[in-house]
């Protein structure tokens, strides 16, 4: 399962909010993937966004998407967005734009798999970090982080990206139609520094609308990972 329509918004809160939130001014946004268009409409709530990149490899889904998901048809309306079909890694390789934000909204590392490659160390280092702007972030879905699942992708997501970039944020949240908890993983050579305070600032200011899931408390508490997970992320 890909998304539901019941509970979309946990995981795409969830991965697009918590880095145009740290970002000091996010302006423009690049997301790997995102066909069904949820991950943008999410960035373009936010106030300070001025253009949004879109680039899934897949067409006929995105046609798919456009045509039916009622949900998302302001988002792919919206002249902020610039929808594009081709591979994301291609796509980043030949742009001479840089971004305040990337995002990986994309299926698991599974080895052998379309995405795999989207995941290595050398895509960070010598692909994403160079095209971030000074300060920029970089978030990725990591998969499922549960107990029983976190070993999976989750801890491999977590410290490859420790080996790139010098601060480094995982967070997890429970997504029902997952039947797991669900892993995101923030990282920047700039710290994850705001309050709880600062955040609820921040969403009041800069989003249109409100928030369905994430508010400042929940945020800050969701990047306390359970002792398991933690410790098998620590020696991975």
């Amino acid at each position: 399962m890909q998304s539901s329509e019941v509970d979309e918004f946990i995981y795409h809160e969830s991965l697009i909010h918590p880095p145009l939130l740290f970002h000091h001014n996010p302006k423009t946004v690049f997301i790997m993937g995102g066909g069904e268009g949820s991950a943008a409409r999410e960035a373009l709530r936010h106030r300070t966004v001025e253009s949004v990149v879109m680039c899934d490899i897949d067409e006929e889904v995105v046609g798919f998407c456009r045509a039916y998901l009622s949900v998302n048809r302001d988002a792919f309306a919206s002249d902020k967005l610039c929808l594009v079909i081709n591979d994301a890694r291609a796509e980043l390789e030949k742009s001479r734009e840089k971004f305040d934000v990337i995002v990986g909204d994309l299926a698991d590392p599974v080895e052998g798999g379309p995405c795999y490659q989207l995941y290595t160390k050398s895509f960070y280092e010598l692909v994403v970090k160079p095209k971030l702007h000074d300060r920029g972030i970089f978030v990725t879905q990591a998969g499922p982080a549960g107990v029983l699942t976190h070993k999976e992708v989750f801890s491999s997501i977590y410290n490859t990206l420790r080996h790139v970039f010098k601060h480094v944020k995982a967070y997890t949240a429970h997504v029902p139609s997952f039947a797991d908890t669900w892993g995101w993983v923030m990282a920047s050579d700039h710290p994850f520094t705001l309050t709880a305070q600062q955040i609820d600032e921040r969403i009041k200011d800069r989003i249109h609308g409100e928030l369905e899931y994430l508010s400042g408390d929940f945020l800050i508490s969701s990047t306390t990972l359970n002792k398991s997970v933690r410790l098998s992320s620590a020696v991975e």
